[in-house]
């Protein structure tokens, strides 16, 4: 699969009716608690402008918004995305705090050093050039900004259960460890701070999603469900796949600040 197409696969996958029902508001493992603990680590404030990379439907830019008071940017590849986030900020009346703009990762519709602090979710695994995005992550930023970012991760164990199952594989097919997301961040003059492993959280994830997986076959058996992209079959298989490469320690997830320390 081509760069592009990796990349707008995974923006359709997140901006689709299937995704919604399955992951809820808040698309990766650890929903709004993770992004609090990122926010902690990370150690922003109300004072903080934040760049939320690949914010999706907006649930943690949203959350950091209200909760901290702080000024927040999100940009998504998924035109759908920031629609649907622009709407939900002024439904809840923080449209003066969150904004939310398409753009891509890789090429960040931002100034040179105008934010204090990213955000990237779920999301820095899709990237296909994640030098490049770490390098961006560094021009947007002031001298001194934090990078935070939750991941999947995935040793070097093949796993074709999980490499066969076509309409998930741009968005974990090319997870890496996270000592490799640092090496990338370290090349773009960040210094890795703090990292964390939070596979619970995952674990957490993927049952959650099991069981609504076996809801919708009931449902769907009823005549009462109808969610466009939802193929049950191939999404228990995959979640079964991951749930026992977890246990076995070749997916998980992690957290990882870093903070930037060199002039580009």
């Amino acid at each position: 699969m081509k760069p592009l197409q990796v990349k707008q696969c995974c923006a359709n996958l997140y901006g689709g009716e299937a995704a919604r029902f399955l992951l809820g508001d808040s698309f990766h493992p650890g929903g709004v608690e993770l992004t609090g603990r990122l926010a902690r680590l990370a150690g922003l404030s109300r004072d903080s402008v934040i760049l939320d990379v690949a914010s999706g439907k907006g649930a943690s830019a949203l959350h950091l918004a209200q909760s901290l008071g702080c000024e927040v940017v999100g940009i998504d590849l998924s035109s759908t995305n920031t629609e649907e986030s622009t709407a939900e900020a002024m439904a809840r009346g923080l449209d003066h705090k969150a904004r939310f703009v398409t753009g891509d990762a890789e090429r960040l519709p931002c100034e040179n050093e105008c934010f204090d602090a990213i955000v990237c979710e779920c999301a820095f695994c899709t990237f296909p050039d994640k030098q490049r995005a770490a390098m961006e992550f560094a021009r947007v930023l002031r001298p001194g900004g934090i990078v935070a970012i939750s991941d999947l991760t995935r040793t070097s164990k093949p796993l074709p259960e999980l490499d066969g199952l076509l309409s998930w594989i741009a968005c974990i097919g090319d997870a890496q460890p996270l000592e490799q997301y640092g090496a990338w961040l370290n090349q773009a003059g960040f210094t890795i701070e703090t990292t964390e492993r939070h596979d619970n959280c995952l674990i957490d994830l993927v049952n959650s999603i099991r069981k609504k997986l076996l809801a919708a076959d009931v449902l769907k058996g009823l005549g009462k469900l109808n969610v466009p992209g939802l193929e049950t079959d191939e999404a228990k298989r995959f979640a079964q796949a991951a749930l026992k490469a977890v246990q076995e320690g070749h997916l998980g997830y992690g957290v990882l600040i870093a903070r930037k320390t060199c002039p580009l």
